[in-house]
């Protein structure tokens, strides 16, 4: 038996997308994005709020982050979440892979609402995923290359599966969020 694993490694993060993250996601409003769930939460803010050593992007949002993260690294907002999985997760991916928008924490636009954040999501889920639908078989089996640092010798499908790992991950986060603004 062959096993095409292309549809297979898609399906993986396709599922979890269209029937739990993406419905769960429907009606974020503003209020619940930049809700600090414990104080000092990393998030989304206007330029000029933050610390400018830990404020970072473009135009008129930054997003709060620092390398080395903090030990103990801080809670976020779903504000925070979102912009790590829409720039760090798909699109600097994205970037990297498929030809996508030159997509970097410095530079991004962050989003200043709910609105915007779920847009710039679906626009990068359906660039990760129409880059990954495009590398049939043999492009899964090439070396990531060295823009993916610890992955630069694997074969692209590790980060695939990676990349899979990381939306189901932070979006559970984002959805466990959600449940406790709720339950405030």
């Amino acid at each position: 038996m062959t096993i095409e694993w292309n549809p297979l490694l898609l399906e993986q993060l396709t599922w979890h997308w269209e029937f739990h993250l993406r419905p769960r996601l429907n009606g974020l409003d503003d209020d619940e994005y930049f809700w600090e769930p414990a104080p000092n939460a990393w998030s989304v803010r206007p330029r000029g709020v933050t610390d400018p050593r830990f404020a970072i992007g473009d135009k008129d949002f930054t997003v709060d982050f620092v390398t080395p993260e903090p030990t103990p690294p801080p809670v976020t907002t779903i504000a925070w979440r979102l912009a790590h999985l829409i720039v760090g997760v798909l699109g600097e991916r994205t970037a990297n892979h498929f030809d996508g928008p030159d997509i970097r924490y410095p530079t991004f636009a962050y989003a200043g609402t709910a609105k915007e954040a779920l847009q710039q999501l679906d626009d990068g889920y359906e660039r990760w995923v129409a880059g990954v639908r495009g590398l049939g078989e043999e492009g899964l089996e090439r070396p990531c290359g060295p823009a993916e640092g610890p992955y630069a010798k694997h074969p692209l499908a590790a980060l695939v599966v990676h990349i899979s790992r990381e939306v189901i991950h932070h979006g559970a986060e984002i959805l466990l969020l959600r449940d406790l603004y709720r339950s405030r």
